[in-house]
């Protein structure tokens, strides 16, 4: 079963929510960061990259950056612009992209049910983003960014989500990507036990997004619980903030890889090695976003490149048939000699809400 719990939140002054809104601290490079810190000095960015608040000779993993996070934090408590609710809620989430929305609960989820695997993940993650995000969580004292979570729709949480939808939002605002950003709060006592009570009869959750943040929040748990040895269970650190979206409601976005070079290979030597899994199709100049199994989009020079795999490269293994097993296997590894995406330093990675703009200004 699945504990997920309400909590008594700091959140945004509402008169100041779309300044302090901010992306996900992993979307920005530091420059990006520092330019939109500048732009807007409420932003959270500068909590989530603190390293905005230091010249470009600071380590962004000086100690100093994090002691900056959590000197950032406590300043936009006593100013007033975060805010502590009072009381233990849940939140109603509402996301609006493209004409299109998706609805998720706001709460706690418990770190046991990360380390029993009720919380399921489906990546490994990278030392150093895991690292920075401890010493981030542990210096700030503070879950500061949400672990995207799924789950299997449940009637009775829709049923709540829909009453309280017809209620007034505590915030109601449009951020600067162009994404309408809509909460409501869940406060009464019968709401809270309903899904309290629902969550609780679900013997599977699924990190959508977040795997670092999570594994970062579950670490710093572990060490509040080695430092408090008489825990009950029951103390926030035992928990961690996520929005947790039901199945019927996602959509899935890409998350693109970006390589460094070529691994000493000519772009006509690389095509010409991809070739031998991959039927190699030239796209032109317009970006090529893939739409079935087994093929990618490649951007290389200029060109975007669609890619198929052969009949001989795919698997019917649940694991190594995955789109991602593919390309590590056929592509990164034997091509680009990349073995580890976790360490190598040769390979960053884009979100999809970036766009696929994003990926041909990484190539200039």
């Amino acid at each position: 079963m699945a504990i997920i719990r309400p909590f008594n939140s700091l959140r945004p002054r509402e008169d100041v929510v779309s300044k302090v809104a901010a992306l996900p601290y992993d979307v920005y490079n530091r420059q990006e960061a520092l330019e939109e810190v500048l732009k807007e000095p409420l932003s959270f960015l500068k909590i989530d990259r603190a390293e905005t608040q230091f010249n470009k000779d600071i380590n962004p993993y000086d100690e100093k950056v994090y002691e900056k996070a959590r000197d950032s934090l406590q300043e936009m408590i006593m100013d007033g612009i975060l805010i502590k609710e009072g009381r233990n809620c849940y939140y109603v989430y509402e996301l609006t992209m493209n004409g299109r929305s998706q609805t998720g609960i706001v709460g706690c989820a418990a770190i046991d049910d990360y380390l029993n695997n009720v919380i399921k993940r489906h990546e490994k993650t990278r030392e150093d983003k895991e690292l920075d995000r401890i010493n981030h969580v542990d210096s700030c004292n503070a879950q500061t960014g949400p672990i995207f979570l799924a789950y299997r729709s449940q009637e009775k949480i829709n049923q709540v989500v829909d009453v309280i939808k017809k209620e007034s939002p505590v915030y109601d605002f449009v951020a600067q990507d162009g994404v309408k950003h809509m909460v409501w709060k869940i406060d009464s006592e019968s709401n809270i036990q309903t899904i309290y009570t629902e969550f609780k009869t679900i013997q599977s959750i699924y990190i959508a997004d977040g795997h670092h943040r999570t594994a970062s929040a579950v670490k710093v748990g572990l060490k509040r619980r080695k430092e408090n040895p008489g825990y009950t269970g029951d103390e926030e650190f035992n928990f961690f903030l996520s929005v947790l979206f039901p199945h019927d409601q996602l959509m899935i976005l890409d998350y693109n890889r970006v390589v460094k070079d070529l691994n000493g290979n000519s772009d006509e030597g690389f095509l010409n090695e991809v070739a031998k899994v991959f039927t190699v199709e030239a796209m032109g100049l317009e970006a090529y976003k893939p739409i079935k199994k087994a093929t990618f989009g490649m951007y290389l020079e200029g060109v975007w490149y669609k890619l198929t795999a052969k009949d001989e490269t795919r698997s019917n293994d649940p694991v190594n048939g995955l789109d991602v097993a593919l390309l590590q296997n056929h592509l990164l590894t034997p091509i680009l000699n990349i073995k580890d995406i976790r360490t190598d330093k040769r390979i960053d990675f884009v979100g999809g809400i970036r766009g696929l703009k994003e990926l041909e200004k990484k190539d200039q």
